[in-house]
Parts: structure tokens; C-alpha cells; sequence
């Protein structure tokens, strides 16, 4: 018996790129919304402490509450969303995103107990899983070819900056209000950038799709198409392999600096907390000073680490594409040194002084990994491509990272101390980054190959 098959219908013709106005504001909205994304996601992590406290947890229910469960979510409706965001309407799609991961971090506010906080961290990760991969896709659109990397690490730099709005807001109210209100009040503003995204950015599809047929949909090309596309790739592999390492590590850590400076330096914090009192004529307790030094230090040096990359990859790309790994792989490895000085400093300003460096390098990654990505396959694929390296990044990064911190941090702390516990469970992850950057260098070998668009 013969089974007849057809070959996907051709690609599309790219749109042209946006004029510079028009791009620009779209780029910031679409900046915007991407900050919000990451301060909804992170400001758990400034609050880990008080919830721990409050509600009794221990370190690995911290690491699944802000890591496991809101990945597993993230990336089992990522992919089904980016497929249907490769023929639908993109921005309506991040809209009604927006709204409703803005909806259930409210609810986190709302908990009484563990499960009902995990129940409402798997609505935010599953309301988030609808931002990125269309995001990328319009960005694509968006952007000339040559400026790529640079702006996909400017919709990056939401990271950092939403980190550090998450770790100030949510320190600052913590410690007037309860960790409760911090929810509330990082959540509200999103159901109002969801109205603002879907009424004013522009869908550069949107006047084709008037005319798409049920027949002309059925085009697109499939799931099994779009893997295949990418099993073909080793390049892709490899990138996805260093990025997930990357992410494992940055999650990870992240999730716990606040602990971790409150359990191993909270007399200096406190010391350093009441000069600023005195100096500046403020109010800051520990929480709420640290909740804005980190997030003072993760948003400016990440949104700098993150913009570098961009550009590195950029101009480097355009000598031999295999610059796009080649950046964050030697970036990725020179984290290692300053993050463990950090991690065994005894004062609590040097700790922090020296986390700046890997904060600042570690985030060089972001724009060359999310542009090969998109490089390495055709237009009509990208959203997909976008939300298959999302979903092995959270699955890995944001799955495992936090929640593997939290377990060998309990496991030494029963024989340690939960301070120096924590201590070592961070310098041992902060030695994955030479893995990481090994995946990297094994992706330059063959991404210049394997790029088509």
C-alpha cells in the first residue's frame, strides 16, 4: 500500500521590516511587556524567605514553587501556542497572555497553603507560555536581518530589568506591606499592558489573514514538518544543550540570593541597611535594602551584559556566524571565577560587589542564542523554533534549577547548616557554566553551515 504525501506548501514571502518609528515603539512595548513577564515570574524570589517562613516551607518546596511547577506548565503549552501563533494573529495572542498570567500572580497573593501557591505559580507559567515564541516570531518581522541579535537582546534586557523591578517591588512592599500585597501590586498592571498591546501594536500579517482561507491555513506547514526542520540542525542542539545549562544555573541562583544573603550575611545586611537609613533618610529594612541592591545589580548589569551580547553577536556574526555561540560560550565560562569569590567572601559589600561581574556576563548569552535559533530556520517556523528552545531552557533552566539548588541545600544543610548549606549548593552550580559554555563552542562548529534565513 502506498501512502501518498505532500510537500509543505512554500513559505511565504517575509514581511518588509517596520520603519524605524514604528518599529521602535512596538520593540519597547513588546520590552515592556517582557519586564513584566519576569518581574510576575521572579518577584517570588525576593519573597522566598517571608513565604518560607510564613507558611512553613522547606527549601525544596521553595525550588518547585518557583521553578518546577511553573515550567512544567510554561513548556507543555508553549509549543501547541507557538504552533497556532505560526498562521494566527500573534498579537492577540501575547494580549491575552499578558492578562492572564497578571490574573493568577494576583492569586498568589491569595494563598493559604503550599498547594494553593503552587496551583496559582502553574497559572502563571501557563499564561506566560504564550509571550515569547510569538514575540520572537514579530520581532522577525519587525527587524532587518542584520540588526537581529540586537533586537532580540533589546526585548532581552526584560530579564534583568523585570528581576529588578520584582526584586525592588517586592522587597520594598514586603517589608511595608507583607508578601502578600507585593503580589497583588506586581500583578494589577498587567490586565492594563494586555489592552495596550492588543489595541496598538501592529500584526504584519493581519491584512493577509482577512483574505486566509480555511484551505490556505491548512498550508502552514505541520509539527512534524517544523521538528524535522530542526532535527536537522546539530547546531540548534547544541545552542538549546548551553543555553538550558545556562539558564539551570541562572534560575538556580537567583531563586536563592535572597536567602542566601539573609542566612550568611544578614548582621552586615542589617549594618549596611541602618548607614543607608542614616544617609539617605530612609527606611529600609533588610528585605526591602536587599530586594533593591539585587535588583539594582541583576537589572543594571544583566540589561548591560544583555545589550553587549546583542551587539558582540551582531558585529561578529557578520565576519562568520558562528559568532553567535562563540560570544556566550567565552562569556558563559569566565562566570566561574567571580561567582564562586562571591559565593565565599565574608563581607556582605564585597559579596555583593562581586556578584556584579557574572551577573554581567552571564547574561551575554540572551540575544546571540535567541537569534541563531531563529536563524536556523525558515520564517514560517520560527515561532515554533522559538518555543521548542523555550521549552528545553525552561524545562532544564527553570524546571530543574531551582529545585536541584533547594534539594542539595537541605541535603548539606542537615549536616552544615541551612547558611552553609545553601553556600555550597551555590558554588556547586555555579560550576555547571563550564558545561555550558562547552555546548556553546560545539554549536560553532556547525552553525555557519546550517544558517537559512
Amino acid at each position: 500500500m502506498t501512502v501518498e504525501t505532500h510537500p509543505p506548501a512554500a513559505a511565504p514571502a517575509a514581511p518588509a521590516p517596520l520603519a524605524k518609528p514604528a518599529r521602535a515603539y512596538a520593540l519597547g512595548v513588546l520590552l515592556v511587556i517582557y519586564i513584566f513577564n519576569f518581574l510576575d515570574r521572579q518577584i517570588v524570589n525576593i519573597l522566598a524567605e517571608p513565604i518560607k517562613n510564613d507558611l512553613g516551607l522547606a527549601d525544596w518546596q521553595i525550588g518547585v514553587m518557583a521553578g518546577f511547577a511553573f515550567a512544567v506548565f510554561y513548556t507543555v503549552l508553549g509549543i501547541p501556542i507557538a504552533r497556532y501563533a505560526e498562521r494566527a494573529d500573534r498579537v492577540k495572542i501575547i494580549s491575552v497572555a499578558v492578562a492572564v498570567w497578571s490574573a493568577f500572580t494576583i492569586l498568589c497573593g491569595l494563598a493559604g497553603n503550599f498547594v494553593q501557591l503552587l496551583a496559582a505559580r502553574i497559572g502563571v507559567g501557563g499564561g506566560e507560555a504564550g509571550c515569547t515564541p510569538p514575540a520572537h516570531s514579530l520581532i522577525c518581522d519587525y527587524t532587518p536581518k542584520e540588526k537581529r541579535a540586537s533586537a532580540l537582546a533589546l526585548y532581552s534586557m526584560g530579564i534583568p530589568l523585570g528581576s529588578l523591578a520584582g526584586m525592588v517591588v517586592g522587597g520594598l512592599i514586603a517589608d511595608a506591606y507583607g508578601w502578600r500585597v507585593a503580589f497583588f501590586v506586581a500583578g494589577a498592571p498587567g490586565i492594563l499592558l494586555a489592552l495596550i498591546a492588543w489595541l496598538t501594536l501592529p500584526e504584519p500579517r493581519r491584512k493577509g489573514m482577512r483574505k486566509m482561507t480555511a484551505a490556505s491555513a491548512a498550508d502552514s506547514p505541520s509539527i512534524l514538518n517544523a521538528m524535522t526542520e530542526l532535527r536537522s540542525k546539530a547546531s540548534f542542539w547544541w545552542i538549546s544543550a548551553g543555553a538550558a545549562l545556562a539558564a539551570m544555573i541562572g534560575y538556580g541562583h537567583i531563586t536563592f540570593y535572597g536567602s542566601f544573603y539573609l542566612r550568611n550575611h544578614g548582621e552586615g545586611l542589617v549594618a549596611m541597611a541602618a548607614q543607608v537609613n542614616e544617609v539617605l533618610g530612609v527606611s529600609f529594612g533588610p528585605i526591602g535594602f536587599l530586594g533593591t541592591t539585587l535588583g539594582l545589580l541583576i537589572g543594571i548589569c544583566g540589561a548591560a551584559g544583555t545589550y553587549l551580547g546583542g551587539i558582540l553577536a551582531d558585529r561578529s556574526a557578520r565576519l562568520n556566524p558562528a559568532g553567535y555561540a562563540i560570544v556566550p560560550a567565552v562569556a558563559t565560562a569566565l562566570t566561574v571565577p567571580p561567582f564562586v569569590a562571591a559565593m565565599l567572601i565574608p563581607g556582605a559589600g564585597a559579596a555583593l560587589m562581586l556578584l556584579a561581574v557574572p551577573v554581567f556576563l552571564g547574561a551575554i548569552w540572551y540575544g546571540p542564542v535567541f537569534a541563531s535559533a531563529q536563524s536556523l530556520v525558515e520564517p514560517h517556523t520560527r515561532a515554533t523554533a522559538a518555543a521548542v528552545l523555550l521549552c528545553i531552557i525552561n524545562l532544564v533552566g527553570l524546571g530543574l534549577g531551582p529545585v536541584s539548588v533547594g534539594v542539595v541545600s537541605d541535603v548539606l544543610g542537615a549536616t552544615m547548616g541551612e547558611a552553609e548549606g545553601l553556600r555550597w549548593s551555590m558554588v556547586i552550580f555555579g560550576l555547571v557554566a563550564l558545561l555550558s559554555a562547552g555546548a556553546f563552542f560545539m554549536a560553532a562548529r556547525t552553525l555557519k553551515a546550517e544558517i537559512v534565513s
